[in-house]
């Protein structure tokens, strides 16, 4: 009983998915629903990375491609493309990922500190990388992937012209 305790305090629960051949993690308490790809409004003179808006159950969200966002180029959506919606402070925000793989648990003593190399995805973005038997999973930190201070700095560059 001691172990299960101790087990279930040091458990974290991960929504996985990948974007190309890279593996990534956020954390299940962020993620509010998983949708197939659907219609997309554009937005014009939003960041590269803003696909647009869609319409989820009556309430608009911003769509944001995640690969785009963490400088990995687009890929045409296909049959396993998915949008993951999660609250970031309050705000519901869709992500376009190119597909869900699973819910994973995994312990805590299994992530290890991002090391201090170039990577692909910019660092701030990432918490750690969970160091799986066969496999790695970079834990992403949606908060700073989606920073509404980015739409405000946009606006006053606007206002200046």
């Amino acid at each position: 009983m001691k172990n299960n305790k101790v087990e279930s305090s040091e458990l974290m629960q991960l929504v996985g998915f990948k974007l190309g051949d890279e593996e990534f993690g956020v954390d299940i308490s962020k993620v509010q629903e998983i949708n197939r790809i659907m219609t997309i409004t554009k937005i014009p003179n939003s960041q590269n990375y803003i696909e647009g808006v869609v319409n989820l159950r009556g309430r608009i969200i911003p769509i944001m491609n995640l690969r785009s966002r963490l400088g990995m180029g687009k890929k045409e959506n296909d049959a396993r493309t998915k949008i993951i919606v999660a609250d970031i402070n309050g705000t519901l925000v869709a992500f376009i990922v190119d597909e869900v793989t699973e819910v994973l648990r995994i312990a805590q003593e299994t992530i290890e500190d991002t090391p201090a190399i170039a990577t692909n995805v910019e660092q701030e973005f990432i918490t750690g990388i969970a160091n799986l038997d066969d496999r790695l999973l970079m834990l992403l930190n949606l908060d700073k992937v989606y920073q509404p201070v980015d739409t405000k700095k946009l606006q006053e560059v606007e206002q200046t012209y």
